[in-house]
């Protein structure tokens, strides 16, 4: 909970689908503990410490994991239920540029497995604000055409996050460019 706080902007927006546990059988637990939603919370409170210098960057991590999210709107079974396996990349960078490289990149990768390996067509794109994941600067997306709907569903994302969570998290280097080795920098993610 108490790295909930941290980012209360962030988890506002997830809040509908935020499951809390405050019992474990019938004792109350103290401190509620939540079913995570994403990994951001976990991720960047440990990013803080292992960022220190500009040669600590960049960093580049893949994980896999399950999350639960507590959706108001019935999911679609096959396609995704309350829980389910996830894939996440968490990076952090000493510029802007490379971090939004990193971006359109992995969001290149994203759309090459779908075409080259699962032969499903994709488009790729930017969310508008209201679909931006919450805290990022910008979302990018592939999207899948289901003939049957005629709808689109979301392939997978790649967001730019900005400074945002490394500024909730401290996630700073000391600036290469300061003499005195005093100056800090928040990391681009």
């Amino acid at each position: 909970k108490c790295y909930m706080e941290k980012e209360s902007d962030h988890l506002s927006d997830f809040a509908p689908e935020l499951a809390m546990v405050t019992k474990f059988g019938d004792t109350e637990i103290e401190e509620p503990v939540a079913i995570r939603p994403t990994s951001e919370t976990a991720m960047y409170a440990a990013y803080s410490n292992w960022v220190q210098s500009h040669r600590d960057l960049p960093i580049k991590l893949n994980q896999w994991c399950s999350v639960v999210r507590w959706e108001v709107k019935q999911t679609t079974p096959f396609l995704r239920t309350r829980e389910f396996l996830w894939q996440e990349g968490h990076t952090a960078f000493a510029d802007k540029e490379s971090a939004e490289k990193e971006v359109i990149q992995i969001l290149d990768l994203y759309a090459s497995v779908y075409e080259y390996l699962m032969a499903v067509p994709v488009v790729r794109g930017t969310k508008t604000k209201a679909e931006t994941f919450p805290g990022a600067d910008y979302t990018t997306t592939v999207e899948a055409y289901i003939p049957a709907t005629g709808r689109a569903i979301q392939g997978a994302t790649s967001h730019h996050l900005g400074q945002k969570f490394s500024k909730m998290f401290d996630i700073t280097f000391q600036d290469p460019s300061d003499a005195t080795g005093k100056k800090k920098e928040f990391a681009f993610q």
